[in-house]
This record gives C-alpha cells, structure tokens and sequence, in this order.
C-alpha cells in the first residue's frame, strides 16, 4: 500500500469540540489543513487550495485540497485536486491564469490555470530525498487537475528547495514569469523566470535578512503603490519563518523595496539587520532586533500568508494558515484540525523612512458600500465616559462570529481592556489590553479557556501601538476558536487561536486606573 495512505480518517466530531468549529474562517469538513496554496481567482471564484492530510488530521499525506468562495467568506470545499502518491507528497506552490496560453496547456480562448508546486519525493521517485518545482494544470476552471508529465521542471538536487509563488512580470524587456522560491535552511529567497512556466533562469538570491533564525518559507513578492499613489511603487517581499517569529515558533515577517525583474533591493528602512538577526551574537541585541522587524502579526497563529493570483481591480488580498507549528498537531479539536485566517486586503502606507503594509479584514463583501452578509446589530453606541468602571457587550452567539468595533480615548486611564468569552465571576476569558505605559496592545490568553492540551499554547502576545491624536482604534472579529484584532486601522494585527470553556460567552470593555471616552462602540453579529 501507498506510504500515502498511512493514517486512519477521522470519522465523526465530539460534541465537546464541535462548539470550535469557526463561523467565518475555512476549516476542512473532517481532515488536516495548514498553508494555504495556490490561491487564485478566475470567472468570479475564489479558489483555495492547502496543504491536507485525506487520511487524518495531524500533518502527513501532504495533498493539495481545495475550496471555492465568491465573497472570501462562505466556502465549498471540494475534492482534493492535486494528491500525493508513492512517489512524492505535494507540497506547497501558487496557481496562475496562463492568459496567453505560454504553457501550452490551454488555448488562448480558453486559458488554463497552472499549478506549480514543490514536489517532496519520496523512496520509491529516482528524486528521492529531493524537493523541486513541479507543474499541474486543469482546463475546467480548476475543478480537476493533471500533473505535467515533464515533472519536475525545476531542481536544484537539494532536500528543502521549495513553495514557488510565480506571477507574471512586465518589465522593459518584455513579459515574462517569475518564481519566488525558498532554500528554507539558507534563509534564501531564489528568485527564477521562464517564457513557459517549463525551462527556468536563475536570477539572483535574497537573504538572511532580518528574522533568520529558524527556516524561510512560503515567500511572496508583489507591487503596490504607496497610499494608492500609481507613481509611487513599492515592491512587497512575505517571508515566513519557523521558529523564530516574534511571538514565538512560526509567523510571517515581510521586507519592502524594489524589483527590476532580477533582483529584490529592500529599502534601507526595512532592514533591522541585514545578515540576520541571529548574526548579532547578543540575545538581548537579537530580541530588539527581531522587536524592530516588519512582521504580518504579531500573534502566535498567522503563518503562511500568501496573496491571490488574478485578483480583481488590482487588489492585493491575503489569507495566512491560523495555527502555529509549535503545538499545531495538538489542537484539541476533532475530526477536524486547523483553520485559515480571514482573508485580509493589505495596503502600503508611507512612515518610518519606507512605506509599511496596513491589513483590513474582508467582511464586507467585495464591492464598495456592499453590507455585511448575514449581519446583525448588536450594539451600537454613541459617546460615553468610563473611569474605573466596566461596561457588559453583546455575549457571543453561537453559530455566529463578532465583529467588536471601537475609537476610544484612553485619556487618564492606565488600562483599557476588552474581556472576551469569559465568566461571570471574571476569573476566565482572553483579555486584549492597551497599556497606556508602554504603549502596546497585549492579548492574553493564558486564562482562555482549555490551555493545557500544550506546554507552549498559554501565552501573552504583545505589539508597539502608537496612538494617532490620542485614539485607540480596534477592529476585533472574534469567532468560535479565534481573535483576530486590526488595530489603528490595519497597522498592527494580532491574531490568536483560544478555546474557551464550554458556556462562557461573556464579553465586556473595562477600564482601568483613570478616565476614558468611548466615541464609538458597535458590536455585530456575522454568520
């Protein structure tokens, strides 16, 4: 039998787990997921495809499984697209719209979408110990595939070369395809172009760079302009790590800069260290560098964030994987393992001597002014003074996610707190915190609820928050097993996993040691 097939199928969820089950964020019907892959919309759908275990739900039997959405908040899983066999595991790669038929694989008419993905071979493949870039292609708008029988299109003989993100590249010479790949243990971005997505040409290589103390994966490069300025272009460079983020164990950090079709040059506002940081020496030095990195979030569960390929109006929307590798096998839910972030739409802004990305939820659609799906006001307030004092929200709905909405000005206060799925006794919940005297947002999950399950889960994340003319603004979007928070509109974003005891649904606004104004305050239920 297929080494492929080594795990039994999960069959049915406890009841003590299935209360986890998120509203609003992916998670596979009864299997394992983690990164997100080949995300990619084409004729109105969005499609997901991540790496899947059909046979369980711990990591293993890597296949490519797949969702469709046309909001980036209702999803239909399908059948696994691309599986693994006796010969390799797939892992991660991207899928493009191959418009001008470049591969062959289409016509122009009817353009194929192209899968490129690593292939991690096995034993029994003449590749064996090997990874290396492979294609995949489908003609019926990605609901079935066939791998390319020229596979592997590109190897470099090495064990951890891997997860190409390609896109198409217009540049002085002419358009050609562009694949960002990693040697994961060099802390390498490999940067390759074809004509046909089959022959490929080194470039050039990127890093260590900043974070680098454990691998580099899932890369992803793209422009964007500068507060929607078209004459002003930067280029995006994602780099996740495992270890070595700075909430501990994986997170994605990402360089900005420019690229000229060849190479990648990093503004010298994004670079906090550029041999690494791990070449400091001084643990006390490399903890304050990795302070000073640009990262995607600052919380333990955002890892391999990658953006789609097609996207309509040029937007630049991402989804990460909500887990962390540290305990990501441990997770206590069943059958089902694991979840994906919302999708988010980044931005770049100017400040701090390079621009930097800001990340704004997709909740409300996809077209300007669209409502919410499926919305319902809970609360709504208008402008009200706490000083010591608490004040009760809306509990949390089962079946349903809360998006809590709030400008507060923290004024005199020394703590202003958010209590969320806790008791009535307060002794419980996930408290996320703006600490007037050090100036950040903390989450604190320590007391959250079901924390035992792994030595490193019970945690207190943190992030530098500058108040802008003294206004604390927060966006958090709390479903059945996360919090997610965009703070000052999208400029930093914490999300944590926590899974709270059976019942406790308490949600709450306190503050602490001083006076402050509430302006605005809206709860809203989204299922």
């Amino acid at each position: 039998m297929s080494s492929c097939l080594d795990a039994a199928h999960p069959e049915t969820a406890p009841a003590a787990t299935s209360r986890f089950r998120p509203a609003i964020h992916f998670s596979a019907r009864d299997t394992w997921l983690n990164d997100p892959n080949g995300l990619v919309f084409y004729d109105g759908v969005y499609h997901l495809f991540f790496q899947n275990n059909p046979y369980g739900n711990v990591w293993g039997n890597m296949s490519w499984g797949h969702a469709t959405s046309r909001d980036l908040l209702h999803w239909t899983e399908h059948p696994v697209a691309l599986a693994c066999d006796e010969t390799e595991d797939v892992f991660s790669g991207s899928v493009v719209v191959d418009h001008g038929n470049t591969s062959g694989f289409g016509t122009a008419e009817a353009p194929a979408l192209v899968a490129i993905y690593t292939s991690a071979y096995k034993a029994a493949s003449k590749h064996s110990g090997t990874q290396a870039q492979s294609l995949a292609y489908s003609t019926d708008a990605g609901m079935t595939w066939r791998k390319y029988e020229g596979n592997p299109v590109l190897t470099r003989h090495s064990a951890n070369f891997r997860d190409p993100k390609v896109f198409r590249y217009e540049g002085d010479q002419g358009a050609c395809w562009i694949m960002v790949a990693v040697e994961a243990q060099h802390q390498k971005v490999v940067f390759y172009r074809s004509e046909d997505l089959k022959s490929w040409e080194f470039l050039s290589d990127f890093g260590p760079a900043n974070a680098d103390a454990g691998e580099w994966e899932c890369p992803d490069l793209f422009p964007l302009a500068v507060d929607g300025d078209p004459d002003n272009i930067k280029w995006v460079l994602i780099v996740n790590i495992n270890p070595g983020a700075v909430a501990g164990g994986s997170g994605g950090q990402y360089f900005v800069g420019h690229f000229d079709g060849v190479r990648f040059l990093p503004d010298a506002g994004s670079l906090v260290a550029p041999a690494g940081v791990s070449a400091l020496g001084d643990s006390s030095a490399a903890a304050a560098a990795l302070q000073q990195c640009l990262w995607l979030d600052w919380g333990r569960d955002c890892y391999a964030s990658v953006s789609f390929s097609n996207a309509p109006d040029g937007r630049r929307i991402i989804i990460g994987w909500m887990n962390n590798w540290d305990y990501a096998n441990q997770l206590p839910t069943a059958p089902w393992r694991s979840s994906m972030t919302l999708a988010r739409e980044l931005r770049l802004t100017a400040g701090n001597g390079s621009a930097r990305l800001t990340q704004q939820p997709v909740l409300a659609g996809l077209c300007a002014g669209e409502e919410l799906p499926a919305a319902d006001e809970q609360m709504q307030s208008g402008t009200f003074e706490l000083r010591n004092s608490s004040v009760r929200l809306p509990e949390a709905v089962p079946g349903s996610a809360q998006i809590i909405e709030a400008e507060i000005l923290p004024q005199s206060a020394e703590e202003v707190a958010f209590h969320l799925f806790g008791n009535d006794e307060g002794s419980a919940g996930t408290v996320l915190s703006y600490n007037a005297a050090t100036a950040e947002l903390v989450l604190d999950r320590r007391r959250s609820g079901n924390t035992g399950f792994h030595e490193e889960f019970s945690s207190v994340e943190s992030a530098p928050l500058v108040l802008e003319d003294g206004v604390l603004k927060l966006q958090i979007v709390v479903d059945h097993c996360s919090v997610e928070v965009f703070a000052q509109d999208g400029k930093v974003v914490l999300t944590d996993l926590v899974f709270p005891d059976q019942g406790y649904a308490e949600n709450r606004l306190r503050v602490e040691g001083g006076l402050a104004t509430v302006r605005t305050l809206t709860v809203t239920a989204l299922g």
